[in-house]
C-alpha cells in the first residue's frame, strides 16, 4: 500500500512498528535510523523521507 502523504495515524502506525521491531529483534541503536527509513519507504513507496519524521520515530526507541 503506497501512500503519497502520511496522516498522524499513519505516522503512529510506523512508529509503533518501529518500536516493536527494535524491542523484539534487539536492533542496535546504530541501526535505528536505517530501520525507520526502510519502514517509511515501505509504507509510502517513496524514497524521499522527511528527516524530522525519522527523528520523531527514532526518539521513541530511547
Amino acid at each position: 500500500m503506497a501512500k503519497s502523504h502520511l496522516s498522524a495515524l499513519d505516522a503512529d502506525v510506523i512508529r509503533t512498528t518501529f518500536l516493536k521491531e527494535v524491542h523484539e529483534s534487539k536492533v542496535p541503536e546504530s541501526e535505528w535510523q536505517d530501520l525507520a527509513r526502510r519502514l517509511v519507504e515501505a509504507y509510502t513507496g517513496q524514497q524521499d523521507v522527511d528527516p524530522k519524521l525519522l527523528e520523531w520515530i527514532v526518539q521513541g526507541g530511547t
